[in-house]
């Protein structure tokens, strides 16, 4: 008997593979026309866009290929790869080989299996793809005849979020100007308390402890290849670094998942410069100079002070930004140089991809009056410290009955041709945006 190819191997497997209800959404509506020749997507864009179906599930074909997909990485004009996270707290991960051509239906071959929480994708500097799985990134070289028998571990040792035990489990990293990786390194909880709302400690353990938590290590690279099996601590306070990126100009963006208060519209989520050595406030310090609430009485840092490096710009609360990247491409001129940011949250603030505009650093230039946009309300003001008016590219992603669910963009990606290329994660699709015609 033949062996079945392994897309249809790969597929039999995931439809044995129960989604998680969490997991399970309205479906996107059947697309009408065309978005430069992808499938349409009825998602209300900025004048100029459009939103094109690559794969995924909706309400004319049903059939969830990708279970939880998060970031994109092109290998040529018609090729790419994507991390699958599988599920959470499964080993259930993948990274995918995605064919895609424009009129045609998209290709799926699984390269890797039964990853661990599978999440970042980088081109290294040896021309080998690195993968940000939890507790390691590795690397391994997708052209070869058997992907899985090059994986080689690259940093090892990171800790082991497990689910419910951890609350920041991805793995995430970007290479600095120098070569060396800095990886993110979540905090295990939200706000660094016990069950009845009290500080851990004069100091908070997590962070302070022997995983360094709430940071970014910093893996000294030691030749072609080889990274230092120890690490530095070279920044520290953030609670979670999923959204991180080095501009050309060696500046350093990280996108602050702030605390989970259980007022609406606060905190303000963060833009920060990374700078070596600094504290930016986890778990003591929120918005511009605010003490949290919990911590506030142990006057652990001075929340007004140098001590505590205060954000470069405020996001919109609860925006959980995911990834950023400055926009190179050549579909869309006003784009140009302009920090690209998928805001995944679930509240009226996520559903979002923003755009800001830079300074020759590649920071976002503060605005007065800035204001945040709101699904089913008005424009909110910050009040408060550094903000501004993002470009919004997704105004209309917000739930509609019938229509689609509320965006969860994750991963983002520039082709070559100039597209944006972004994952819906808990929908199961491969969106390209793209110049508006057909």
């Amino acid at each position: 008997m033949p062996a079945m190819p392994s897309v249809v191997v790969a597929m039999a497997v995931l439809a044995a593979i129960p989604i998680a209800a969490a997991e399970q959404r309205q479906a996107y509506a059947e697309p009408v026309g065309t978005c430069d020749g992808y499938p349409r997507l009825d998602i209300g864009m900025a004048e100029g866009f459009c939103a094109g179906l690559v794969i995924g599930p909706t309400a004319g074909d049903k059939r969830r290929e990708l279970l939880l997909p998060r970031s994109l990485l092109q290998l040529d004009d018609a090729t790419w790869l994507l991390t699958d996270l599988g599920g959470w707290g499964t080993t259930r991960g993948a990274v995918w080989k995605l064919r895609s051509r424009p009129g045609e239906p998209a290709g799926l071959t699984r390269l890797l299996g039964g990853l661990n929480l599978p999440h970042a994708l980088a081109n290294g500097p040896d021309g080998l793809v690195y993968v940000g799985e939890m507790s390691r990134i590795f690397r391994f070289d997708p052209h070869a005849s058997d992907p899985a028998r090059t994986v080689e571990t690259v940093v090892a040792g990171l800790p082991d979020n497990r689910l419910h035990e951890n609350r920041h489990p991805l793995s995430k990293f970007v290479f600095a100007p120098d070569g060396a990786l800095l990886v993110n390194i979540g905090a295990p909880s939200d706000q660094c308390l016990d069950k009845a709302g009290e500080p851990l400690g004069k100091t908070c353990p997590e962070a302070d402890g022997g995983d360094h938590a709430a940071s970014i290590r910093r893996y000294a690279v030691l030749g072609p290849g080889r990274w230092s099996a120890d690490y530095t601590v070279h920044a520290k306070g953030l609670r979670n670094s999923v959204a991180m990126a080095v501009h050309r100009s060696g500046t350093m963006l990280q996108g602050e998942n702030s605390y989970d208060f259980s007022a609406r519209w606060l905190p303000f989520d963060e833009i920060n410069v990374i700078e070596a050595g600094r504290h930016y406030g986890w778990p003591y310090c929120a918005d511009v100079a605010a003490a949290t609430p919990g911590w506030k009485s142990a006057r652990a840092m001075a929340c007004g002070s140098d001590a505590h490096a205060s954000p470069a710009l405020l996001l919109p609360p609860h925006a959980a930004p995911l990834d950023m990247l400055w926009y190179d491409g050549t579909m869309f001129p006003r784009l140009e140089g302009k920090l690209l940011m998928t805001w995944h949250g679930y509240r009226s603030i996520g559903g979002r991809i923003a755009a800001f505009a830079t300074d020759a650093s590649g920071v976002p230039i503060a605005e007065k009056g800035a204001r945040y946009p709101v699904y089913g309300g008005r424009p909110r003001a910050y009040g408060i410290g550094p903000a501004s008016n993002a470009q919004i590219l997704t105004p209309g992603w917000d739930r509609v009955a019938g229509k689609r669910p509320q965006g969860s963009p994750v991963g983002l990606a520039v082709a070559r041709d100039g597209a944006i290329w972004t994952t819906d994660d808990r929908a199961g699709l491969v969106i390209r945006i793209a110049v508006d015609r057909p």
